[in-house]
């Protein structure tokens, strides 16, 4: 195989190519080779790309974009046992050091020394092959395709958030942000047997697909009163979870407002900057739960069991489709917001 391949790479703000790199050589012994086949834009791709940082995470040098991924194995390491050549897979794109207490526990995500694609500094997957630990590449089902396998990593993300805020059967909902997380999260909610999810956001392209993935009531908070319309819908009570995914300053505040006492509320969207008011004193009297949530954990087999099972639909969720040669393309529309899209895919 050749020893160079094609990337799309971030030297600076606005300043993303199409360009040869080195090529990844022979697997590890627990590692596999992965033919890309799929990659999903992230808004971090986006951040990255206009920003050049994300909080503390600062592009210093050039950096591969893209962590949303679905590819082919073709060589395999000589430990591994899980995956053959030709299998088709998902690939959780952190590496955590498997030595810390977070580890040892089993909340990875939470490790201080985790190799992440695309967070500065490390490259991402947006080229042609990658080698990543087999540990970290899941066989997709019968039936599911490496689009989907791309979308497994934000679908992993909304599995983590309905896990920590405890959604069951019977569990009322209310989602705030009806992008990929926010769409994503509310279809595990339901698939969890969640009997009512609510979702909010100022898009009404957004809101119609809501309602058609499962949403009982949709809500556009720049025509309607969020507060009164999810307690009318709920008998004045409130509902049992708030998923938080929008990280916009109104629906941060306005969620002790929509969670019944003693219920839960999970902070999934980033917000900026990160200082939001919030009414404490609501907190403590009614005992509400708050919790943030960063990323996954174990949540790729749950993800990918969800979809193979029919209870999670991820293609209307594809609003775009750009080659790999457009990959600047797509990226840079991604950006502009001057058309409205929920996941632009990379097919390479």
């Amino acid at each position: 195989m050749a020893d160079k391949m094609k990337a799309v790479v971030l030297h600076k703000i606005d300043d993303l190519r199409i360009e040869e790199v080195p090529a990844p050589g022979a697997p590890g012994p627990d590692e596999v080779k992965v033919r890309t086949c799929n990659v999903g834009v992230c808004g971090s791709d986006v951040h990255y790309y206009k920003r050049g940082r994300i909080g503390d995470f600062v592009v210093k040098e050039p950096m591969i974009l893209g962590h949303e991924t679905g590819g082919e194995v073709i060589e395999v390491g000589s430990n591994v046992k899980n995956l053959k050549v030709g299998d088709k897979v998902a690939m959780e794109p952190g590496i955590p050091c498997w030595k810390c207490t977070f580890c040892k526990e089993g909340r990875y995500n939470l490790c201080q020394d985790i190799f992440f694609w695309a967070t500065p500094p490390d490259h991402g997957s947006l080229a042609e092959y990658l080698v990543h630990p087999a540990d970290f590449c899941f066989k997709l089902p019968e039936g599911v395709g490496t689009d989907e396998a791309a979308m497994i990593e934000p679908l992993a993300v909304g599995v983590h958030a309905c896990n920590v805020a405890g959604v069951r059967p019977g569990s009322t909902v209310a989602v705030t942000g009806a992008g990929p997380i926010g769409l994503l999260a509310m279809q595990v909610a339901l698939a969890y047997g969640a009997t009512t999810a609510i979702a909010t956001d100022v898009s009404p392209s957004r809101l119609a697909l809501a309602e058609k993935l499962g949403a009982k009531l949709t809500i556009n908070p720049a025509k309607e009163d969020v507060v009164k319309r999810v307690l009318a819908a709920t008998e004045g009570e409130g509902v049992d979870m708030v998923l938080e995914c929008s990280g916009a300053a109104q629906a941060i505040s306005q969620s002790p407002y929509l969670v019944k006492p003693g219920g839960t509320i999970v902070w999934i969207g980033m917000t900026h900057p990160p200082e939001v008011e919030i009414d404490q004193v609501r907190l403590i009297i009614n005992e509400i739960r708050t919790q943030g949530t960063f990323r996954y954990a174990n949540a790729y087999p749950i993800a990918i069991n969800l979809v193979a099972a029919g209870k999670v639909n991820l293609q209307p969720l594809i609003t775009a489709r750009y080659p790999f040669e457009k990959a600047v393309e797509a990226i840079d529309m991604c950006s502009t917001g001057k058309a409205e899209q929920i996941k632009v895919m990379i097919d390479f």
